[in-house]
């Protein structure tokens, strides 16, 4: 649950700088965090077919 609280913390956060930041960062973050959810959703799937 206090993970969930700081990923809609660091969201808000995200979401503010976003409306600041030039497009060219936005878009190499939103690639990282992209790349992010792909590993996470990889490890989860291979975890639960190997338990």
């Amino acid at each position: 649950m206090l993970f969930l609280v700081a990923a809609l913390l660091l969201l808000g956060v995200a979401m503010g700088s976003v409306a600041h930041a030039p497009l060219p960062v936005s878009l190499v973050a939103a690639a990282v965090i992209g790349v992010w959810l792909m590993v996470f959703a990889v490890r989860e799937r291979h975890s639960r077919r190997h338990s």
